[in-house]
């Protein structure tokens, strides 16, 4: 399958004329890497909550968005985890990323400048066009929900 090559314009934020532009890190990568952008070290306690700058600002394209999600082996060793998963950098939003990040484990994590932080995937958007409807078309599953299918 051919792939789409979709332009993204990306700027740097002036504090952080450093950072690495985005990339893909294999030729199967569907994400690119967020770096962090912090002034200083930050330490995130377990269950607390802090929002981290990218220092990364884009233009999506109408049509896409940026789906901010968390990195893998951050969440699998340490716990870290990102609030809202996954993000949503709209196409008409034009300031700086940033992640909110969770500590979910158990010990304090430190964050530095250039830690890989998040990863974010272009991905297409479709528009829905609303009608109200009196009646629902019936399905086998109906309004199960909830872990429904696991009862017995």
């Amino acid at each position: 399958m051919v792939q789409k090559t979709v332009t993204l314009p990306v700027k740097l934020a002036d504090h952080a004329k450093d950072i690495p532009l985005p990339r893909y890190m294999t030729a199967g990568s569907s994400g690119m890497d967020l770096y962090a952008a912090v002034e200083d070290d930050r330490t995130v306690m377990p269950n607390e909550i802090v929002i981290i700058p990218s220092g990364l600002l884009v233009a999506v394209p109408p049509g896409y968005e940026l789906q901010i999600r968390p990195r893998s082996g951050l969440a699998a060793k340490n716990g870290i985890g990102i609030l809202n998963s996954p993000g949503t950098i709209d196409s008409d939003y034009r300031g700086e990323i940033k992640v909110i990040l969770i500590n979910l484990g158990r010990k304090p994590f430190l964050i530095k400048r250039l830690d890989r932080i998040a990863q974010m995937v272009l991905c297409p958007v479709s528009r829905a066009a609303i009608i109200e409807a009196s009646e629902l078309n019936i399905t086998d599953r109906a309004n199960g929900g909830f872990g429904h299918t696991g009862e017995h």
